[in-house]
Parts: structure tokens; C-alpha cells; sequence
């Protein structure tokens, strides 16, 4: 408008500083004229539009707000609080704490040689009729707190795991700690105290019918869990790829010789030992990675008078080369690794009158997972463990293998169903192989 004007006044002006009006001029004026109607229409249309846009919008109240929506609004922050209310674990550190874990049935069925134990981890060499049962022992119920900043910026967290795995099958099964720990975590930096599996072995297969003890025991699975003391470190190469270094003090479990020793043997029952686990990583892309580790375990077991080593140097990976693909795996090689949970078979070392051996032993296992959808999983899997049999006598474990599959599907986001079938083939020194077979069928509830 100020711009119209300014022009309107310089025409009115033009023509009366030059004493008339050119046909530039009028041409001027009537562009202005033109301006200024179109102008005023457009003024008219919103004033026109801003009248039907009040039409259509509610009528606001005149009043004050009504009385029931306010208390509407009371009773759905009453309802709230009570729901939070019925979740929240009170503790009396006021840490933040979390119920996990899961309720697990187990129906199973071994075949001969099964040994009438829940989930055999040999074929036994004398023959034993089949078993069959259900259970709820390898349920797993789990704690998990995290703590505000404490040591020098660092936080502390922790978790504790139980299960119901000690005792009888069905019905007398008592309560058992199975993993706990205490820890301090920094930028990339973490110290922790507590009972886990081995750290130069942190793996496992997958499995609902082996919960009470790690699958693939006593076929390549060195998983016995172990009171340590560990720290580890992070160095970043690149915003994809580093490495990972894990060192500690373990206190071992140690177990008697074997059943050939002869002579009465007194065994210190528990040793330090030191263990460490270096893993490289790299990511490929957001949905597939690269991790490469290797580890060792160092322990002396005292034994009859005798100092026996327990030594294990292992290799684990995990690779996904495509996103419904995984490969994971371990190798291990070493002596005197009883101590390490090799389920059934005791040939960690032997004593005798004049002498001490440790039995040197290797083995190791692997898994192929397939994510064919979004609630179906298959795990295919395989271990082996072989024991120097130089010094193990007729009717010793020389080999004890055993391969399987199970699928996990999904009924529902927090339930699975899983059944697995699977076999152990072991061979005994001058006796030949024994198989027995395991059929179980998971039902796992997830809280």
C-alpha cells in the first residue's frame, strides 16, 4: 500500500511539474488505478475468508472448566501411579532394580545309554534303560541393578542368576545361585567381580533343553562358572572396528584324578588361576559383524604331593556374513582341563605312586543359526572332545562327540517354543562307540 501510494502521489506530481500529461504518463495512472482495485478486492476476500473460518471454528467455552474433567483427568494419574505402583521393586538403597529371567518347562525322553539323568552329557558304556520326565528346575529367575556415578565417573551395576537345578528331577529341586555380578564401568574401561563363565570362554550354544548346564558339555564346551575377578578394556580403531581385551584371577574348581589312580589322593579344592581373552571386532555393516578372539587359562592343581598344570589355549569367532546368518564357534586345546566342566568324563589328570600326568585334551564346538522370519530360528550344532589315550587304560573316554538341532519359535513376544533333538556318540578305549539320543520339548516364558 505504502509502495501504491508513493507511485499514485509521483503521478499526481509528474503531471504538474511538466504542465500537462504525456500518454506515458496516463498510462501510468490507469496501471495504478488497476493496482488499487485489484488491491481492495484482495483485502475484501480476506476479511471474507477470515469470517468463514470463525464460523467453523467451536465455540469456546464462557465458563470455567467443568468440574468432571477435571477430575477425569485426576482419576487417569491415580490409575497411572497404582500401575507404576504394582511394578516397581522397592530396595533399600533406592537403586533402580529389575526382575528377569524365565519359567521353563522341560518334557524330554533319552534313549539307551542315557545314563537316567535329565540331559546326558556321554553315552554311558553299560547300558541303561530309557528315561523320560517333565521338569521346571531349569527355570531362571534374575536381578539386575544399576547404581548412579560413582568412582571417579565411573557407574556400578550388576545382576545376580538362579535356577532350581540342584536335587531331583520333578520335585525336590532346591534353589541355586548360578552367575552374580558386581560392576564398575568407565568410558571404555570396566572391572568386575563376581561367579561367570571362564573369560577366556564367554559363548555358549543355543539351547532350551541344556539350561541347568551350559550345552555341548563335555563336547567341547569348557563353561564351568568360576568366581574372578576381571578388567577389561576397549580400543577403538575406527567408529566400526577395535579390539577387546579381557584379564583376570579365577578361583578353580578342582576335581579328583581320574578312576584308574589306585592310590588314596588328598587335592587342594580350590586354586587361583589366571586367564585373559583378546577379541578383535568389526563391523561390517549395520547388520553383520566380525569377531575373532583368542584365550588362554593358566592353574596348578596340588594333588597327592604332586603340582599338576591345567593349561587351555582357545580360539572363538562369531560371523554373520548375511543378515539371517550366523556362525559361532570355539577351539581349545590343553591339559588337566577337568577343572574347566567337562560333565560325566573326570580325565583331567592321573596320579600315581611316583608320578603325576595331566591328560592333554582338545576339542571344541560349533553353531549355525538361521533367522528364516521374525519368530522362527534354527540352530544347528556340533562338538567333539578327544583325550590323549597314551595315558588312560581300557574303558576310558578316548572321543565324545555329539551334534543336534532345535528351532525357537515364537508364540508370542515374551514365549517360546523349543524342541531339540539331539545326540552323543562316545568312544570308549577297547569297547567301541555308544550312542543315546535325547528328544526334548521346550516351553519358555520370558519375564
Amino acid at each position: 500500500m505504502l509502495r501504491l501510494n508513493s507511485l499514485l502521489w509521483l503521478g499526481l506530481a509528474l503531471p504538474l511539474s511538466s504542465g500537462g500529461q504525456t500518454p506515458e504518463i496516463s498510462q501510468i495512472l490507469e496501471r495504478l488505478d488497476r493496482l488499487e482495485k485489484q488491491n481492495r478486492d484482495l483485502a475484501a476476500q480476506v476479511v471474507e475468508l477470515k469470517t468463514e473460518l470463525a464460523a467453523l471454528q467451536p465455540e469456546a467455552p464462557t465458563g470455567p472448566t467443568p468440574t468432571a474433567t477435571l477430575e477425569d483427568r485426576v482419576a487417569i494419574q491415580e490409575k497411572r501411579i497404582e500401575e507404576q505402583a504394582q511394578t516397581k521393586v522397592e530396595t533399600s538403597q533406592k537403586f533402580p532394580l529389575t526382575i528377569t529371567g524365565m519359567a521353563l518347562f522341560n518334557a524330554f525322553l533319552n534313549s539307551r545309554y542315557g545314563g537316567g539323568v535329565e540331559y546326558p552329557t556321554v553315552a554311558t558304556l553299560a547300558p541303561t534303560p530309557q528315561s523320560g520326565n517333565g521338569t521346571l528346575r531349569q527355570s531362571i529367575i534374575g536381578l539386575q541393578f544399576h547404581g548412579p556415578q560413582t568412582f571417579l565417573g565411573g557407574t556400578v551395576s550388576g545382576d545376580l542368576q538362579m535356577d532350581f537345578f540342584t536335587g531331583g528331577v520333578s520335585f525336590n529341586s532346591m534353589f541355586r545361585l548360578r552367575t552374580g555380578s558386581i560392576n564398575l564401568d568407565w568410558n571404555t574401561t570396566r572391572f568386575m567381580v563376581g561367579i561367570d563363565k571362564p573369560i577366556f570362554n564367554p559363548r555358549d550354544p543355543s539351547s532350551l533343553a541344556q539350561v541347568g548346564i551350559s550345552p555341548l558339555t563335555g563336547a567341547g564346551n569348557l563353561w564351568l562358572w568360576m568366581p574372578q575377578a576381571r578388567i577389561q578394556q576397549d580400543f577403538a580403531f575406527t567408529s566400526r572396528t577395535g579390539f577387546r581385551a579381557r584379564v583376570g584371577i579365577v578361583g578353580t574348581h578342582e576335581t579328583s584324578p581320574y578312576d584308574q589312580t589306585t592310590i588314596p589322593v588328598t587335592v587342594t579344592p580350590v586354586r587361583p588361576g589366571a586367564e585373559g581373552r583378546g577379541e578383535f571386532y568389526h563391523e561390517l555393516d549395520s547388520d553383520r559383524r566380525l569377531e575373532l578372539a583368542g584365550g588362554f587359562h593358566e592353574s596348578t592343581t596340588h594333588a597327592g604331593g604332586f603340582s599338576i598344570p591345567s593349561r587351555a589355549y582357545s580360539a572363538d569367532w562369531f560371523f554373520n556374513p548375511f543378515k539371517p546368518v550366523e556362525w559361532t564357534g570355539f577351539a581349545f586345546t590343553g591339559q588337566n582341563v577337568s577343572l574347566l566342566g567337562t560333565g560325566a568324563v573326570n580325565q583331567g589328570y592321573a596320579v600315581y605312586m611316583h608320578n603325576a600326568y595331566a591328560i592333554t585334551a582338545r576339542g571344541g564346538w560349533t553353531q549355525l543359526t538361521l533367522h528364516t522370519t521374525r519368530r522362527l530360528d534354527f540352530h544347528l550344532f556340533t562338538g567333539v572332545q578327544y583325550y590323549e589315550s597314551g595315558v588312560l587304560a581300557v574303558n576310558d573316554v578316548s572321543r565324545n562327540m555329539m551334534y543336534g538341532v532345535n528351532l525357537f519359535y515364537r508364540l508370542a513376544p515374551n514365549v517360546l517354543f523349543g524342541p531339540e533333538v539331539s545326540q552323543f556318540r562316545t568312544l570308549y578305549i577297547g569297547s567301541g562307540t555308544r550312542i543315546t539320543n535325547h528328544y526334548d520339548f521346550a516351553l519358555a516364558y520370558l519375564f
